[in-house]
């Protein structure tokens, strides 16, 4: 604490011009001092990570984003659309890998640096041979945050900086000990340069003067503010998108005329499969209808025998045109799966009862299978509807889809964007389905 006499703490933050456009092979500490920044002992620099990878060559042609994104990623933390946050080679949980197509010729993407803080200890070296003074230097990088909107500038390589500000074991003002806090002082200071950096200005370098205390030979680097997976409550998010994703699952009956994503469904499939089922077999098929044409002819032939049927069942016309106008949901929708059943790998039994249980098995690893399906399909924000029709004309559907005699088609699933927000579900006491022995 400060006495009446003293000056308040305080710092100042400036944004550095003059830097020229970054080329592959410059040495950044010597374009840093070229500009006559005025460094003194105690200044900590923040560095955009986009200068540090155009000088260290990291820029790399790629017609495609995609396919770098996945070369730069280790895991998938959560995917939404096309966005994908991704804990990537360094480490860094973040969106697209840190892949960026900005500031970058056509037909290139700019990778992180390879090692963030090492790169930040050769512009600190660099900094005291040119200009004989110990700074601390942060590379930055623009993240976007969990539970918050709108992003910021947060520290992805340091050298020279206390990254981490561990006040743990002191007391507060009142005397409460201090038992949960370590400030992440590197991030604090990445976001103060990008408020003078901005992310337009062409201003990739800042100077952060008034906090020399931060400024000392025993860092870790910024590798230290990652969180290990044994501390991260969130590592996965498993169980809270599941909870999510199936507390979202509706049946919708109206759609966009938004197209699906393929991979999106391709992704539900996979979730699918995962489904338990009998004897070690894997009794599901998918298939999946992704043009017009192939939905229409199935339609259209599965409503000609839905009609004759009604009309062998008596129904009259009225009651026919009603029932059929409920197959609209598949006709409207823009995507559609059949899932099958196959029993291969069942046993045979000469027992009739053993015989109807072994299909029934069978039956329950479809429908487990057909809901993994549906949720996955909402946790992509995908809406569905299964429908039963093509199981009252099976050989017609196996007919036009052309599929093999031993797959029995378990419906039809309507898949697309909802076009309104789902309806209030009516709420349902879970020990209503209870009973305990």
């Amino acid at each position: 604490m400060t006495d009446a006499a003293s000056s308040p703490p305080s710092y100042r933050v400036w944004a550095l011009t003059g830097l020229p456009e970054v080329q592959p092979g410059d040495d950044l500490a010597k374009l840093i001092a070229s500009t006559g920044p005025g460094l003194v002992d105690g200044d900590v620099l923040l560095v955009t990570s986009k200068v540090v990878s155009k000088a260290e060559g990291r820029v790399v042609a790629a017609a495609d984003r995609e396919a770098a994104i996945d070369a730069e990623t280790v895991r998938v933390v959560a995917r939404r659309g096309g966005l994908r946050i991704v804990e990537n080679r360094q480490g860094l949980v973040m969106a697209a890998a840190g892949v960026d197509a900005s500031n970058t010729p056509a037909g290139t993407v700019l990778l992180l640096p390879e090692d963030p803080d090492a790169s930040a200890a050769r512009i600190r070296a660099g900094l005291r041979d040119a200009l004989d003074v110990e700074v601390g230097v942060v590379i930055t990088d623009t993240f976007g945050r969990p539970w918050r909107s709108g992003l910021t500038d947060v520290a992805i390589g340091a050298a020279g900086v206390r990254v981490l500000d561990d006040l743990r074991g002191g007391e507060d003002r009142h005397g409460n000990a201090l038992s949960a806090t370590v400030v992440a002082t590197a991030d604090e200071l990445a976001a103060a340069g990008d408020l003078v950096k901005g992310k337009t200005a062409g201003l990739p370098v800042a100077v952060v003067r008034g906090l020399g205390h931060l400024v000392t030979e025993a860092d870790g680097g910024a590798r230290a503010l990652v969180r290990a997976a044994a501390d991260d409550m969130f590592r996965l998010g498993t169980s809270e998108a599941v909870r999510e994703a199936v507390t979202v699952r509706r049946t919708v009956r109206e759609f966009t005329d938004e197209p699906v994503d393929p991979g999106a469904v391709r992704r539900a499939v996979a979730a699918a499969v995962t489904a338990p089922a009998p004897h070690h077999t894997t009794p599901w098929r998918f298939v999946l209808l992704e043009s017009a044409e192939s939905r229409a002819r199935l339609l259209d032939v599965m409503r000609d025998a839905w009609v004759a049927d009604l009309r062998r069942d008596g129904k009259s016309e009225e009651s026919v045109a009603k029932r059929v106008r409920r197959g609209d949901v598949l006709r409207n929708a823009p995507y559609l799966v059949v899932p099958c059943l196959v029993m291969d790998g069942s046993h045979a039994y000469g027992d009739e009862r053993r015989a109807t249980a072994e299909r029934e098995m069978f039956v329950v690893a479809a429908g487990a299978a057909v809901q993994n399906f549906l949720v996955a399909l909402a946790g992509e924000q995908l809406g569905s509807a299964w429908v039963s029709s093509t199981m009252f004309c099976r050989d017609v559907v196996r007919g036009v889809l052309g599929l093999p005699d031993a797959w029995d088609p378990m419906g039809a699933v309507a898949v697309g964007r909802p076009a309104a927000p789902p309806k209030e579900r009516a709420a349902r006491e879970a020990s209503a389905f209870v009973s305990v022995r």
